[in-house]
């Protein structure tokens, strides 16, 4: 906690009274004169080409002003998506647009364009992919290696080594890694279990869809949207749009869901940007559930094996992973790269090897969520060391213990060093939180049909990156103005991360002003609101940025009244000379004197290190008052991650499969504490979409159309509150900060959903006397299937089902 009382306490956030009254506008909110509408031609089938698209119809109509087609968009070169498809990837990816001056009207167009499309063959699950003669999801090849589109194609036999009982050694792969000696290490192993698993893909389900409204005036877009990062989506758009960045303006002050999905925006923001180009008026797009899913964003599913050599002490020696990722059609994802990071990390193996293959599919659009390849080795590996705790005879929170990073520890392929880590600290604190010690006896306790299971899941991810800009304004009414570029997603971070400037400068949190969702309003250069980044980045950019604030006040103060700078401090709104606190001048006399001072007080010199963003927004205040724009100059030695160690109690129904969860507990290791109310919040929100992820939201898709089967909320169900304990989640925080930031601030928006996902699974495991279901989602009928020895309908690696 700081000497001035904010770090480290909760806090009413400053957008509260516009979200509960609201008053808080999302993108769908906005509007415009003259504004009209569009609608959109979505792709019947999952991979197609175009033969002809006849318009005439739909622009015969009264009402409707102008139709979009992929000829009218920017092309995009490569296997990246584009904005409108000539030859559609997926079903539901859009094809063109129309505007109308309303929605019906729009709708009824969009039925008289005349379409006529060739269908071509289309792939659905990876490993059919892989099959000799399966099907490719792109013309070129089935995978991407090198950064091209290629063709990876496995024997039968290859194709039976892998959905045989044993793990396949000999793979063709287009990734792989290795650290230490790996035969020997499973040679010198007392246990050695391999296991087959199935981690499906699932929808990102933001309850704001990614609707959009845009319109140009004198040259610049301004686009309303729903995006995690407010800056980057700028610079993002102004690169679709092969504009300039300050001829794009980004509004997004309230984000209503997006867990990776909106990182730099959506591309589909460009349809409405574009057609208001072509039609000379505003337009908004709004999107419905079924399209949200389509053109959304979903987790890259992963299909493999793991195999693990223990100790006798239950010491993991050796890991050797194989997992072929899901990829959708465009790109390539990350997931099965941070699965094999996150593994090395949590496991710290003595050696180990990972391979993995992304394979194209014609199914939605894939994008990083929330822990994206961390959730996945999480959830599907936890489970296998309870196994291997259970044949071993250790205990698993002792057996986590030895295996835990701690202090500076190593990782993955180039043996990354941490920042640091402190689980030894958080696997203690969550045993006595849990009782860990009475409630694994609990394990296998029947009453009824309900059978009790005891789980854990320990997870480790990304926590934070660095440099990038911080900005802050003093103006004459006296406020202290903290520029922010970072999305607004519901964690209020772009206030809490605002609070490091409050603290060098000791100044009061009620006449501060943070300035964020806007681009026209001048935003520095940020990072992305995802991977955990923002706490740690802008923590680091404010403090600096602060800092400097603080030098300047003191230079200002010892010019006007004597002395050297070193002689005056800071505080409640003041700068004054130690000693004689009546000798100063407020913040609003040093702003006026700053415009007058002119150069580096007022913005017109800045550093040579800023990013153009931040110096184009400075350029917009130049004379305003006293400003501050550094780049986070402070060092990063090492490689930030944050952890997360989940305990529940579930009941599980032998006859029903319905699986009630009566108890959850989490422990964090995230360096300092910003805001306890927020980090709770986070972890157990974290925890439970974990769960959820591990439980429910199905996806399945018809073999012989290609369609998605799982369109809507209630077909891909995620979780409510109604499914939660209903006594009150527990949680605490270790505190303790990270050396390598001045705030000591680590993100954790990650972690959380591993450990809930693998904790879970966990203790069904337990439940079932330690019976392992090898896929996701766990429903209750594979536990039914799993219990009676009953056939499921679906092959070993078969995914979508």
């Amino acid at each position: 906690m700081s000497d001035n009382g904010l770090i480290g306490t909760d806090h009413v956030p400053k957008d509260l009274l516009a979200k509960i009254t609201g008053r808080a506008k999302y993108a769908e909110d906005f509007r415009a004169d003259g504004m009209v509408f569009a609608k959109l031609l979505l792709s019947p089938v999952p991979r197609g080409r175009v033969r002809s698209l006849d318009v005439r119809a739909a622009m015969d109509m009264e009402g409707v002003l102008g139709v979009l087609t992929p000829d009218d968009v920017p092309s995009i070169s490569g296997a990246t998506e584009p904005i409108l498809a000539n030859e559609p990837l997926y079903q539901g990816q859009p094809i063109a647009a129309v505007a109308a001056v309303d929605e019906t009207t729009a709708a009824e167009a969009v039925e008289r364009l005349r379409l006529d499309i060739q269908r071509l063959p289309f792939a659905l699950d990876p490993v059919e992919s892989l099959r000799p003669g399966g099907p490719n999801g792109r013309d070129g090849g089935n995978v991407m290696k090198d950064g091209e589109v290629d063709t990876l194609k496995w024997s039968s036999a290859e194709i039976s080594r892998f959905e045989s009982d044993t793990f396949p050694d000999d793979l063709p792969v287009t990734d792989e890694w290795s650290v230490g000696d790996l035969e020997a290490a499973f040679a010198a192993s007392d246990l050695v279990i391999e296991e087959a698993m199935v981690y499906q893909s699932q929808t990102h389900h933001p309850l704001e869809s990614r609707s959009a409204m845009a319109y140009w005036r004198n040259g610049r877009v301004f686009i309303h949207c729903s995006t995690q990062s407010v800056s980057q989506t700028r610079r993002a758009f102004a690169g679709y749009l092969d504009m300039d960045e300050e001829d794009v303006v980004v509004i997004s002050e309230f984000c209503g869901g997006a867990f990776g999905s909106k990182i730099r925006g959506s591309l589909s923001d460009m349809i409405p940007a574009l057609l208001s180009q072509k039609v000379g008026r505003p337009v908004m797009r709004r999107v419905t559930r079924d399209e949200e899913t389509a053109f959304g964003r979903a987790r890259p599913g992963l299909q493999g094996w793991i195999k693990i050599g223990f100790r006798s002490d239950g010491k993991v020696l050796a890991l050797d992973s194989l997992m072929i990722q899901d990829n959708g059609p465009f790109g390539r994802s990350g997931d099965m790269v941070m699965f094999g990071n996150v593994l090395s990390l949590a496991y710290q193996p003595e050696a180990m090897r990972h391979r993995a293959t992304s394979v194209f599919t014609n199914t939605p659009p894939r994008s990083a969520q929330r822990a994206p390849g961390g959730l996945q080795g999480s959830a599907m590996v936890e489970p296998l060391l309870d196994r291997a705790a259970r044949e071993l005879g250790v205990d698993r929170m002792a057996m986590m213990k030895l295996n835990a990073p701690q202090g500076r520890a190593r990782f993955g392929p180039n043996q990354n060093e941490l920042t640091s880590a402190f689980v030894h600290e958080a696997v203690d604190r969550a045993v006595e939180l849990f009782g860990w010690n009475e409630k694994k006896e609990w394990n296998g306790r029947a009453n009824g049909s309900k059978v009790t299971g005891v789980g854990v899941g320990f997870a480790p991810f990304v926590g934070g990156s660095s440099g990038f800009d911080g900005l802050i304004l003093i103006r004459p009414d006296g406020k202290l103005y903290i520029h922010q570029g970072i999305g607004n997603l519901g964690t209020h971070s772009m206030l809490d991360t605002a609070r490091a400037a409050n603290d060098v400068l000791q100044h009061p949190w009620d006449d501060t002003e943070v300035v964020w969702g806007d681009t026209g309003k001048g935003l520095p250069w940020s990072s992305t609101q995802s991977g955990s980044q923002t706490t740690h980045a802008h923590t680091r950019a404010n403090h600096a940025a602060a800092h400097a604030l603080r030098e300047k006040l003191q230079e200002i103060a010892a010019g006007d009244l004597g002395g050297s700078a070193g002689d005056y401090d800071v505080a409640q709104g003041r700068v004054f000379r130690r000693g004689s606190p009546g000798t100063g001048l407020t913040f609003a006399q040093a702003a006026e004197r700053a415009i007058a001072l002119g150069g580096r007080y007022s913005g017109e010199e800045l550093p040579d290190d800023l990013d153009p963003m931040t110096v184009h927004a400075v350029r917009r205040m130049v004379g305003e008052g006293l400003i501050s724009a550094v780049k986070d100059p402070y060092s990063h030695d090492g490689s930030t991650w944050s952890s997360v160690i989940t305990c529940c109690v579930v009941e599980v129904d032998q006859e029903t499969g319905v699986v009630e969860m009566k108890e959850i507990v989490s422990v964090t290791d995230c360096g300092t504490v910003l805001n306890p109310r927020s980090l709770e919040a986070q972890v157990h929100g974290g925890v439970i979409q974990g769960m959820s992820s591990a439980l429910l939201e199905r996806w399945a898709f018809d073999p012989r159309w290609g369609a998605n089967s799982n369109k809507r909320f209630y077909t891909a169900k995620p979780i409510t509150i109604l499914d939660v304990p209903s006594r009150p989640l527990e949680f605490a925080a270790l505190d303790m900060a990270d050396p390598e930031t001045p705030v000591g601030a680590r993100g954790v928006g990650e972690p959380p959903v591993g450990a809930g996902a693998a904790a879970l699974i966990s203790a069904i495991t337990g439940a079932l006397g330690g019976r392992y279901l090898n896929r996701t989602p766990i429903t209750p009928d594979k536990i039914v299937a799993l219990l009676e020895g009953s056939r499921t309908g679906y092959g070993r690696m078969q995914t979508h089902v």
